[in-house]
């Protein structure tokens, strides 16, 4: 048998049913991602990294707008500032003046700030399409290996093993003036053109067992949970699992190795250009100016260092932000 409060028992009742009901409404559930941003916030590291990528990221975007129109000239010449054909440029630190801020490169006099501005636009370009390429396959390989199991499971490893323990470098070097050929043969212009197509080719080709075995070892947890189960005795379908019920479980790890593996491709373009199999001059990557600048590193050090500290910085920014947002996402983290 209940006792009803009356009088001011009712009141003090009333009065704490409502102070109850407005801290309420202040205290609502956050999703995962709410609290993930929330963590990348506190992060000061993090931020930092996020702003420098945003600026580069802008500037990619609209370095080629700005070239279009003037603002930016990295192909126009300045034989005043070199000092004659094949010298390098006159004045201090490689030039460095009010109309050119990190200087002129040697021998052309071409604007060095214009070329790394523009540069940054295709190394961007180059690493994001094939870090792209590899999460697609990758993705796909990771999850009919994990979810199917048997036999699609062994061969997908047995190939994974195999792209992995391919001596890389060699191979590059190697096949790379064979199949350069063919994708001319298929209509890409000859000369850059065709080189950009074969960085993403393989740089996508070679990175792509990275994912699967993330992907893979992901599904083979997921496989086991309950809501994958009661799909499965629901009549669901293999694609509505993979679509609906395992790929949005799996966004974090893709994001997180997505950051980490797209500065890997920004180097290995670098490194790709040096070696002669990259972009070459005078179109301009970081590789390309970065290898243009080689034999300039004690007669022109600005010229050498300028895009050396660009790519450290692009580099280490999505390190730490790729180790920012693997912090944040990962709720046993005490970051």
């Amino acid at each position: 048998m209940s006792v009803t409060p009356a009088g001011p028992e009712l009141a003090e009742t009333e009065e704490f049913a409502d102070h109850l009901a407005a801290d309420s409404t202040k205290i609502a559930g956050r999703t995962p991602w709410q609290l993930a941003r929330a963590r990348v916030r506190r992060d000061r590291t993090t931020m930092i990294a996020f702003v420098i990528l945003c600026v580069a990221v802008i500037t990619a975007l609209v370095a080629p707008v700005l070239s279009k129109f003037g603002i930016l000239q990295p192909y126009t010449e300045h034989q005043d500032l070199v000092g004659g054909l094949g010298s390098n440029p006159t004045g201090s630190f490689g030039g460095v003046s009010a109309s050119h801020w990190l200087g002129v490169v040697p021998q052309t006099g071409w604007d060095l700030l214009s070329r790394l501005i523009l540069g940054i636009t295709l190394s961007l370009l180059i690493a994001t399409s094939a870090t792209v390429l590899s999460l697609v396959l990758g993705t796909i390989a990771g999850l009919i290996s994990g979810f199917l199991g048997k036999w699609p499971d062994f061969w997908i490893s047995r190939t994974m093993d195999l792209v992995l323990a391919f001596p890389q470098l060699l191979m590059l070097l190697a096949l790379s003036s064979v199949i350069i050929d063919r994708i001319t043969g298929l209509g890409v212009p000859a000369g850059n053109p065709s080189h950009i197509v074969y960085l993403i080719l393989v740089l996508g080709f070679f990175g792509w067992p990275y994912f699967a075995r993330i992907i893979r070892g992901q599904v083979l947890s997921l496989r086991e949970r309950e809501f994958i189960e009661a799909a499965k005795s629901l009549g669901a379908s293999n694609r509505r699992i993979y679509f609906k019920e395992l790929l949005p479980n799996l966004w974090a790890p893709i994001l997180i190795y997505f950051t980490l593996n797209l500065p890997t491709n920004i180097s290995a373009e670098a490194a790709l250009s040096y070696l002669g199999v990259g972009v070459q001059s005078p179109t301009p990557t970081l590789g390309s100016v970065l290898t243009d600048a080689s034999t300039y590193a004690s007669s022109d050090p600005t010229f050498f260092l300028a895009p050396g500290i660009t790519i450290f910085i692009l580099v280490i920014s999505f390190n730490l932000f790729g180790d920012g947002l693997r912090d944040a996402l990962d709720p046993k983290s005490n970051r």
